[in-house]
């Protein structure tokens, strides 16, 4: 399976990629860039929404509507106007932000923080502690915190089965694993996989089997196909350095979306590779799934 460049976004760090199976789009954002992608990748068509903040994650609503992340809060937004916040994550703690954020089987956003590593001028700022934590926000408008874990750079929420939560830590190089009860609190923190050797773990999606697919950022030029036991079953080349996230779209969801970034590359790294920050496709990765919404659950959930 060959990867192929669909659109040459030059993202600074894309991120947040899913299917919008009702609009037949791609969706993502740019964290640092600030902004929102829709792409039709059978037409071509692009829409660029420019923001006056740093998205963070971007999730779809039943209603139509998304559910868009900032750095400090979590917005309802409607494709057009200004995003209205609806809930401050961590008010006592203003050098966190939002980092991951996904739909789960239960309807709820769910999201992931950790120590403010971007500057004002958007340069790298370094993270002197694992400040992160991990949070629910249920269409009743309830937030609340699953778990006392902390984390570096919390990444990847994935649901390999409906009770079952997968969530990353870039610094950590590890996925780990909770079981979530029935009042939504997550069980003791397993090992999923850890010490891969290409990269560090980013976004991830599942396909329809519960294999799960990391972005291996930083340098890990590949996808890694993670079975729901934790067991490495193959890595998926990509011609970028720095993937970031992952969805199943497209014709029965058979194909695999990767995003990328560029963020602290030099000039010299970007003429030699100039598609880094770009979107990517691989054809016939495996069957992916109709995206969770906000404010649906899922049966068996």
């Amino acid at each position: 399976m060959t990867a192929r460049l669909v659109y040459d976004a030059k993202d600074i760090v894309g991120e947040s990629l899913l299917w919008d199976d009702r609009r037949q789009r791609l969706v993502w954002i740019d964290i640092i860039g600030r902004c929102v992608h829709a792409l039709d990748p059978e037409t071509g068509r692009h829409r660029l929404w420019s923001m006056p903040f740093r998205p963070t994650s971007i999730s779809l609503r039943e209603d139509g509507d998304a559910m868009l992340c900032t750095e400090r809060y979590i917005c309802r937004w409607d494709w057009e106007g200004t995003p209205i916040p609806l809930a401050e994550v961590e008010p006592d703690l203003p050098m966190n932000r939002l980092n991951e954020g996904a739909v789960g089987p239960d309807g709820a956003l769910w999201i992931g923080t950790m120590h403010q590593n971007i500057a004002e001028d958007d340069s790298p700022a370094e993270i002197p502690a694992a400040t992160g934590r991990l949070y629910r926000y249920a269409p009743d408008g309830t937030l609340s915190r699953v778990t006392e874990d902390l984390f570096g750079i919390s990444n990847t929420l994935v649901w390999p089965e409906p009770d079952m939560l997968v969530v990353g830590d870039t610094l950590k190089n590890a996925l780990y694993r909770y079981r979530i009860g029935p009042d939504a609190i997550l069980g003791p923190r397993e090992v999923f996989a850890q010490g891969l050797d290409r990269g560090l773990p980013d976004g991830s999606c599942t396909d329809a089997r519960g294999r799960v697919w990391n972005a291996r950022v930083v340098g890990g030029h590949a996808v890694a196909c993670i079975g729901k036991d934790g067991a490495l079953l193959e890595y998926l080349d990509l011609p970028c350095s720095w993937p970031t996230s992952c969805a199943f779209g497209g014709t029965g969801f058979a194909t695999l979306f990767v995003t990328s970034a560029r963020f602290t590359m030099d000039q010299d790294h970007l003429a030699e590779v100039p598609f880094e920050g770009g979107l990517f496709a691989i054809p016939a990765a495996g069957k992916g799934s109709a995206p969770n919404r906000f404010g649906a659950r899922r049966p068996g959930s």
